[in-house]
Formats: structure tokens, sequence, C-alpha cells
């Protein structure tokens, strides 16, 4: 699996930081034009000759006419294309129309799509998903098995352990806004917040469903052990 995260400002740093520990990956810097309209705009040979051996792009292009350029440019050259920034429902519609492309709400809100490829990535990077390990009432251990893009499922995890159980899912939902979600600011029709409550969220459900596979766990476990005894 080849990735190619493409931006023309600073966001995708912390996603091509994480996605490199698992797959073959690329950060590819362009600049932005000039101006913020412009009539034509044509992707350098040299940024084409990179992405072209991606099987998935993640753009966070800033820039609309550049992302819409990236997207009509590379669609059919690459397997899929993830648009982590995009500006109203009409632009989305545009992009997804070309078929192999998606504009999630919220990066770590991905999940499988049928297509082999993306669903390979959404295997290891979108929505989260841990296993919680308690020992008692204490967390003594968290496996992230689907990680947000930018890393931050790994950071709460890592925060959670040693807490108490009571009421962990609550814990995580704070912790994680400790983790700055930048979607908001790369979506100008959202405000910061609702995107930030919604990393959240989706943490907090993960979170949620992981306890309740460990209780389910240590009930097999304690069921088990009395048809033993």
């Amino acid at each position: 699996m080849r990735v190619a995260i493409v931006t023309d400002d600073s966001y995708g740093e912390r996603a091509y930081e994480t996605i490199k520990e698992e797959f073959d990956s690329q950060y590819v810097v362009m600049d932005p034009p000039a101006s913020a309209f412009m009539d034509e705009i044509d992707l350098p040979p040299d940024i084409i000759n990179k992405l072209e051996k991606a099987d998935i792009i993640l753009s966070y292009v800033l820039h609309p006419d550049l992302a819409f350029e990236l997207v009509e440019t590379m669609h059919d050259k690459v397997e899929w294309i993830i648009v982590g920034a995009w500006r109203g429902d009409g632009f989305k519609n545009q992009l997804e129309s070309y078929g192999n492309v998606t504009c999630p709400e919220n990066m770590c809100d991905l999940t499988e799509n049928g297509n082999p490829v993306f669903d390979e990535f959404v295997s290891v990077f979108g929505k989260p998903k841990v296993r919680v390990n308690c020992q008692g009432d204490k967390v003594v251990d968290v496996e992230v098995l689907r990680c947000a893009p930018c890393g931050s499922t790994q950071f709460v995890a890592h925060e959670m352990i040693g807490e108490s159980a009571a009421n962990l899912p609550i814990k995580v939902g704070l912790k994680i806004q400790h983790y700055p979600c930048r979607a908001g600011r790369m979506r100008l029709f959202t405000d910061d917040e609702s995107k930030r409550e919604m990393a959240a969220n989706l943490h907090k459900n993960a979170f949620e469903d992981a306890l309740e596979d460990d209780n389910s766990r240590d009930l097999k476990d304690k069921q088990t052990t009395d048809r033993v005894d």
C-alpha cells in the first residue's frame, strides 16, 4: 500500500507521521496559487509523477481550485482519493461525482466502502477502534485497532492507561480535545467546536464499545472457570 499525503499548507503533517508507521508514505507539498481564484491551474509534472505512484491520495489542499485540479488530474491514476479539506456540500458532491473520491465529514469517521484498496487503508486508519484491558477498576492496557489518521487515538489510548474504568468514555472525550483537532479549521462551513465534538464523540463511543467487550470477555472467562471448577 502506497499513500501520498498532499498539502498546500501545514495540514497533513501529523497524518503523514502516523500513516508512515504502517504504510509506504510520502508527504507532498505544493505551492498554493497566488490568487484565491484562478481560471486555470496545472499540476506540475514532478508532482504528478510522485502522486501517480500512490494507491491512495489524502488531500489536505486548502485552495479550492487547486484541490479540484488535483482530483480531476489524479482520480483516474490512483485507486482512491480521500479529501480531508473541502468547502460546502456543492463542492463535496462535485468531487465525489468522480466515483473514487470521498470527502468525509471528519477524517476519524472513515469506514469501509467495499473497495479493497480503500478498505485496506481504513482497516488501520479511520473511525477509532480500541481494545481495553482492565484489572479490577483500573485500565492496564489499551490496544489501538484502528487509529484516527492524525494519531489522536494513539494519544488518548496512552493517556488512559492507569485511569479508573469508571466514566472512562467521558474522560476520553475530554482528553481527545487536548490533541487539537484541526478539522474545523479546514472547512469554512462548520465551526471548530463542532468538529472537535465529533472527534470526541467518535473516540468516546470507541471506548464504550471496548469496555463492553472487556466486560463480556471477563464474564466468559468467569463462566469457563466455574465450569472447570
